[in-house]
């Protein structure tokens, strides 16, 4: 079996189509961490009029001079004020309360001394002081927020002020999760062999579906036959957009999902990688949907899911891989072990703007060690045609947290 770069396989994945993206309308609070399928665009200035900015005084600026101004009316914010500013006169004026007509400029409380129905000015202002000009947050017709932008709460706040109800997005893809081994044992479910291990792979990656903003159907464990395994993941694929399996993909008497995957009439897209842990990856799609097929064991399984898993949902609702990459300094000596791509579970810390790793904890062996993912860890990015690295040496580590 030849094994292609895992270069390649990234290509692969980021350049996959997709020709019909799910979209929905949410109401508004319920679209937090949701990706816009539309772009927001303003239909009115805001403010619509000269607004006050400050608590004071609505006046003509010439005025200022004067030093003294009658009061000749109170402007609440909210209100509809017919009075005009005319010269030598000011009118009471609130954070938020249209400026008055006649007026360009607000003088605030503090510069004023109140003396009976006048004001006495007491430090003057510029010209325009404190007065919110038409569409000086927004104006009409410009675009605020682009479609496949990940909603926050500021999005939230501003399209409610654009009285938008349900904004439009993308549904967030349905993951279907299956974990493939006739010796797991599901939560709860009691040993009644020492051939039996727990299942770990379906409740990480159900946890790592909701964190990266999939919405995960778990469907636990079936046995090594290939007849469970056909009807599993062809059940599973019916009733969701991506299905991930764990186990199986390998080259043993019992490994059917490779084949599975080939008999439900899908195309592979990818087979078998160049990468450590997970070499026996296989990526198919069927339509708009997909199949990613990991590795048995924990480690292998986690790290191939934030590789290929997480980009495809992102793909899916047209948004942004939420993992990055960054540069970092080795604290200890990195000992490259093969002529592969390698993730290796290391221990991060940011220090005055700058990344240092260290591998203290960390164990090693197979590809079965998922302890190794505790505390603060990210994944120290190898290629296959790196070489050793001393401490000190510039390295790339995948942030997954």
């Amino acid at each position: 079996m030849a094994f292609m770069h895992f270069d390649e396989s990234m290509e692969i994945i980021k350049n996959v189509e997709v020709g019909n993206y799910k979209k929905c309308k949410k109401y508004l609070t319920d679209t937090l961490g949701y990706v816009l399928a539309e772009d927001i665009i303003t239909d009115h200035n805001s403010p619509a009029f000269p607004t006050s900015a400050m608590d004071g005084y609505a006046v003509k600026h010439k005025d200022l001079q004067r030093g003294r101004l009658k009061i000749s009316s109170i402007n609440p914010a909210g209100a509809d004020l017919n009075d005009v500013v005319v010269d030598g006169e000011c009118i009471k004026t609130f954070t938020g309360s249209l400026m008055p007509e006649g007026s360009d400029t607000l003088i605030p409380i503090e510069n004023v001394t109140v003396d009976g129905d006048e004001i006495i000015i007491n430090e003057e202002v510029p010209f325009g002081f404190s007065v919110r000009a038409i569409g000086e947050n927004y104006a009409q017709g410009e675009k605020l927020i682009a479609e496949g932008t990940k909603i926050n709460f500021a999005h939230i706040g501003v399209m409610a002020s654009l009285n938008m109800v349900s904004p439009l997005v993308y549904e967030k893809p349905k993951v279907a999760i299956l974990s493939t081994g006739s010796e797991l044992l599901e939560l709860g479910e009691v040993q009644i062999s020492d051939a039996q291990i727990r299942s770990s792979n379906n409740y990480i990656l159900e946890a790592l579906v909701k964190k990266y903003d999939g919405e995960a159907l778990q469907l636990g464990c079936i046995s090594d036959d290939k007849e469970s395994i056909l009807e599993g993941v062809d059940a599973a694929l019916k009733q969701s957009d991506i299905v991930v399996t764990t186990g199986g993909v390998s080259v043993g008497d019992f490994d059917f999902v490779k084949d599975v995957i080939v008999e439900l009439g899908c195309d592979v897209l990818l087979k078998g990688v160049r990468v450590k842990p997970g070499q026996h990856i296989m990526i198919a799609k069927k339509e708009d949907k997909f199949i990613v097929a990991l590795p048995g064991f924990a480690y292998s399984s986690t790290v191939t899911a934030l590789l290929y898993l997480i980009p495809l949902i992102a793909k899916l609702q047209k948004g942004k891989c939420a993992l990055s990459v960054v540069e970092a300094t080795l604290c200890e000596p990195f000992n490259k072990r093969i002529k592969k791509a390698e993730f290796t579970a290391c221990n991060y810390s940011l220090e005055n703007g700058n990344y240092f790793v260290n591998f203290q904890g960390k164990k090693s062996g197979s590809s079965a060690i998922l302890t190794n993912m505790l505390g603060s860890t990210a994944l120290l990015v190898s290629s296959e045609e790196d070489t050793p690295k001393s401490s000190g040496d510039k390295v790339k580590i995948l942030l997954i947290d």
